[in-house]
């Protein structure tokens, strides 16, 4: 028990109270939710942030692009195409006089002048028959003669009464008729005289004999169209090519051609295109073209196999570009041209023949316009680009 103070209160024992926990700060807790936030959003744009700069930084990229120039088109004639050599003039010599052969002068390979005797035909039937015409010829001519004097003598006596008109006209046609008949013998002795003259086969042209299908004492018939001689020209001499229409366009009248034979290696010669046919083979859809090459030492044998390369004629069918210089997009096959300006310009193309490396345009693209290769993905109408200065060459081959 506890004892009591002097006033008589007992004492009373006080012990501190623990004070309570106060809530936490709502500074605090502000801050916390702040730096949360901030963590949130750092986390959240910053792949935006760096993508987005990525994308500047490609389309940065991209807007300096490397361009060529568009060219004429050359045409690829590196191929040599078949090629046929024939004669410039070629003929078969047949007789026109029907006899023996009595003698020949020339032989396969021999060349021969214009009008050189190459054979002589014995023709005695010719010979008979020129006599016959002779002969006949004379006598119209006798009976010309007369039936002059007797139309004279009518014509004198008509005119004292003396005879009767009819007769004198009768006497008068007579003479007439004679003198037909006088022309008609003339006519077939100089028939015949040609004709016998036929019996000498001399060289139409000057060249090479290319064959000869008779001998001597051959029975010759002029009508059963043998050929005793076979005569070429072969200074200068064709060539034939069958050009594909594909290079129909290129081919031009004076252009120039390298021939070259198996049978000679190392050696090239000359042709000049002369003409075409003017249209293509719906068979072999090609072009015959004719070309004359000189032979002056008769190097080249006619109806050799040989093969043309043709050199350019400088004519262009349309524009050679680059094959990475193509865009394909839905509105179909397109480039993209820069003006000068430095702006993008898209234009749809037609192209033709494809060479790998490189395309035909045939339209869509003008000579001397900048095109733009390896464009990217994201190139519009409109873009303004920055031409990469090493590379702003012509290079559209």
């Amino acid at each position: 028990m506890e004892s009591l103070s002097a006033s008589g209160f007992a004492p009373v024992l006080i012990t501190a109270a623990t004070p309570p926990k106060r809530p936490m700060s709502l500074v605090l807790i502000a801050q916390i939710v702040i730096v949360l936030v901030i963590i949130g959003l750092v986390v959240g744009l910053a792949p935006r942030l760096l993508a987005r700069h990525r994308l500047v930084t490609e389309g940065q990229e991209a807007a300096m692009v490397d361009v060529v120039t568009a060219t004429p088109f050359k045409p690829d004639f590196g191929t040599p195409l078949p090629a046929e050599v024939r004669p410039f003039t070629q003929a078969a010599i047949h007789a026109r006089a029907s006899g023996f052969l009595k003698n020949w002068y020339v032989d396969i390979g021999t060349t021969v002048t214009n009008g050189q005797l190459l054979a002589e035909i014995e023709t005695p039937e010719i010979d008979q028959q020129l006599a016959q015409a002779r002969a006949e010829l004379e006598q119209a001519q006798a009976m010309l003669d007369l039936a002059k004097i007797t139309a004279d003598r009518w014509t004198d006596l008509l005119k004292s009464a003396s005879v009767s008109e009819q007769e004198t006209a009768e006497k008068t046609a007579d003479y007439k008729l004679k003198q037909a008949n006088v022309n008609a013998a003339q006519a077939n002795v100089r028939r015949l005289e040609e004709l016998k003259n036929f019996g000498r086969v001399v060289a139409p042209f000057a060249g090479t004999v290319i064959a000869r299908n008779t001998d001597i004492g051959q029975l010759i018939s002029a009508s059963s169209g043998t050929e005793l001689f076979g005569l070429a020209q072969t200074d200068p001499l064709r060539v034939y090519v069958r050009v594909p229409q594909t290079l129909v366009s290129a081919i031009d009248a004076g252009q120039n051609a390298d021939l070259t034979f198996q049978e000679k290696p190392g050696r090239v010669f000359t042709a000049t295109v002369t003409r075409t046919a003017g249209a293509v083979d719906p068979a072999t859809r090609t072009l015959l073209v004719e070309l004359q090459t000189p032979n002056p030492n008769g190097e080249i044998l006619s109806g050799s196999y040989a093969q043309a390369r043709f050199k350019d004629s400088g004519n262009a069918s349309g524009l050679s570009l680059s094959d990475n210089a193509l865009i394909f997009r839905a509105q179909g096959m397109q480039i993209a041209v820069v003006d000068g300006s430095n702006i993008v310009h898209l234009h749809s193309i037609k192209l033709g023949r494809d060479f790998g490396k490189s395309v035909e345009v045939l339209n869509g693209l003008d000579a001397g316009e900048r095109v733009i290769v390896n464009p990217p993905d994201a190139i519009a109408e409109g873009m303004t680009v920055r031409i990469a200065p090493a590379n702003t060459n012509s290079a559209a081959q």
